[in-house]
Order: C-alpha cells, then sequence, then structure tokens
C-alpha cells in the first residue's frame, strides 16, 4: 500500500478503512510556554516535527478560556504539566450572574488564535490541527472548584445556568474565530462525565444541552475529538454525540477500548497508559500495549493515543516507542 500523508490516514480511518498503518497520536502541555502565544506555538511545533504524530492536539494551559473572568494560577511542577489554582474566579453563588460575554479576540482567547494561526502554518495542509475546548459545565468547574460549583448547582441551579448561558455563547463565538485559523477539528473535554459526580437529571441539565450546542457549531469541521475525563464514565450518554473521535482513559475504566469500538459508531483513540506506561514504563512495555491495542481493534477506527495527556517526565525513548510501534520498529 502507498504510504499516505498524516491526513489521508486520518481520513481513511474515519472512513471505517484500514489505512497503511494506524494513525497515532499524543500531545502533553507545555508548562511556561503556554503563557505566550509564540512560545506555546514554538513548543507544539518542536514537539511534531520531533515525533511526527498523525495529527496535532493543541493543548494551552487548561484555564485559558476562563482566565479573562478572573482568578489566578500558577505551575509548581506539576508532571503532568498543569497549573495549580491560587484564586479562583467564582466564589459565591452571586458571581454565577456577574460573568459577561469575552471577546473572543482578546486576552487569552486571542493569544490562542495567534498560537494556532502559527501552527497551522507551520505544519501544513497535511497534518491536521485539532484545538482543545473546554465544555462549559468544565469551564465552570475551573472557575468554581468542584465542590463549591456542585453545591452552587443545587443551592441556585438557576444562576449556574445563567453563567453556563454566558460560558457557552463565549465558547460559539470564540469557535467561529478559530475556525478562520484552518484547524481541523475541536479536542472537546468533559470532565463531569461521571457518574460519581452527578445525578442523570443534573447530567441532562447541566451538561448535554451545552454539549450539543459546542458540537452542532463544529459540524462543519472534519476532525472533532470528545475526551471523557476521569473514571466511572457515562460513555453511553455520549457515544452518540455528533464526534467523529471518542477518547477515554481505556485502560483505567470501562469500556475497553474494544467494546468502545463496538458500543460507538466512530474512532476510538487509546490504548496506551500515561503514568504506568509512558511516564514510568519501558519502551518494551510501550510497544507490547500497543501492540495488543491495535490487535483488540483489529486497526480498524483507531488511532493509538493516551486517555489523557501524556505526562511531561515521559522519556524521549518511549514517545519515540509509541511512535515506532505502528510502523512496527
Amino acid at each position: 500500500m502507498t504510504e499516505l500523508s498524516h491526513r489521508e490516514r486520518i481520513e481513511t480511518c474515519l472512513s471505517g478503512e484500514i489505512p497503511d498503518r494506524a494513525p497515532v497520536a499524543l500531545w502533553r502541555h507545555f508548562p511556561g510556554d503556554d503563557q505566550h502565544p509564540q512560545r506555546l506555538a514554538e513548543a507544539h511545533i518542536r514537539f511534531q516535527r520531533q515525533y511526527d504524530f498523525d495529527l496535532l492536539k493543541v493543548t494551552p494551559e487548561s484555564t485559558y478560556m476562563t482566565k479573562e473572568w478572573g482568578g489566578t494560577d500558577e505551575w509548581r511542577g506539576a508532571t503532568e504539566g498543569t497549573r495549580e489554582y491560587v484564586v479562583r474566579g467564582v466564589t459565591r453563588v452571586e458571581d454565577w450572574t456577574g460573568l459577561t460575554l469575552l471577546d473572543p479576540t482578546a486576552g487569552r482567547l486571542g493569544d490562542q488564535i495567534k498560537a494556532l494561526r502559527a501552527i497551522v502554518a507551520a505544519v501544513g495542509p497535511h497534518t491536521p490541527v485539532i484545538q482543545t475546548i473546554f465544555s462549559p459545565l468544565t469551564q465552570a468547574r475551573k472557575l468554581a472548584g468542584e465542590s463549591v460549583l456542585l453545591a452552587h448547582m443545587r443551592q441556585r441551579p438557576d444562576a449556574v445556568q445563567a453563567a453556563l448561558e454566558t460560558i457557552t455563547q463565549t465558547t460559539l463565538d470564540f469557535l467561529v474565530e478559530i475556525k478562520k485559523t484552518g484547524i481541523a477539528g475541536i479536542f472537546y473535554a468533559l470532565q463531569f462525565a461521571q457518574y460519581a459526580l452527578l445525578s442523570q437529571d443534573e447530567f441532562d441539565t447541566f451538561c448535554m444541552p451545552y454539549h450539543r450546542r459546542i458540537l452542532d457549531a463544529v459540524s462543519d469541521l472534519w476532525l472533532n475529538v470528545l475526551h471523557l475525563h476521569g473514571t466511572g464514565v457515562r460513555f453511553d450518554d455520549v457515544a452518540g454525540l455528533p464526534v467523529q473521535v471518542l477518547n477515554w482513559h481505556d485502560r483505567e475504566t470501562v469500556p475497553s477500548l474494544a467494546e468502545g469500538q463496538a458500543r460507538s459508531s466512530g474512532v476510538v483513540c487509546g490504548g496506551l497508559r500515561q503514568w504506568e506506561t509512558m511516564a514510568y514504563g519501558t519502551p518494551e512495555a510501550v510497544r507490547a500495549e500497543a501492540g495488543e491495542a491495535i490487535r483488540a481493534t483489529g486497526g480498524r477506527r483507531f488511532i493509538l493515543g493516551t486517555g489523557c495527556v501524556t505526562p511531561i517526565i515521559t522519556p524521549h525513548g518511549n514517545l519515540s516507542a509509541a511512535r515506532g510501534s505502528v510502523e512496527g520498529d
């Protein structure tokens, strides 16, 4: 079979056919560099040029979508590359109704547009680029913290829903702008799709309507990935949402990769444990897990990756092993 470009390989995968080899994509945070659009772009470009993955998932700091609503955070050495919250933007239930629409071209949102333009231009049309977008309730969690948000949802659901409307509209306005950069899709991250956090009624009220609005707005893009964060995830609740790829911690929670593939119509992404294997394991362990995942899926409707970000302490040898595993190295 003729060697395909990254885009052609992903397109073949999405079509349900088996490409020349399994696509592979890993992504990570770039703490420090993620505070400046040019440095963030350069870090992603270097990472992609070094490992030549089949798609480039842009990973800004986790608060980039909420920074202009208040709160501060710092990177204090977390090996996942994430920042710690110092001050929250929302502390009182009344704060939710004070959120106003953000200008999607200014502040940290504007910085992301600058970074995306540089990344898309550098990697060219044959490497798909997708931008991380946090769901509205996930953004609310970042503003208030999990326990405060849950308390406010149950104390004043009207106030939280008013804030979700503002957050959702700001996100929709931002999507209009980032589409202009030439991205292939979004990486839509859900951090509240766990049975342990919300009742079915709460999930249906505070999550699903907003998911549909966000994903409807990117239906004209061809590579949208939905990420289910954590364990005990509501896989079947979201498997029917209009995305091309589902990504979850398949090595740490049900369903397994093969089960998820059978219970959805799109592509599944996973197979590698981010900590035990990628960060702390050996190249041999990486290749073994990759081989298991390819066999479990038959190499069809499958992208090799991790259930979440690759830790920043991951050895070069393990990253290279993940990339080489799909080549038979």
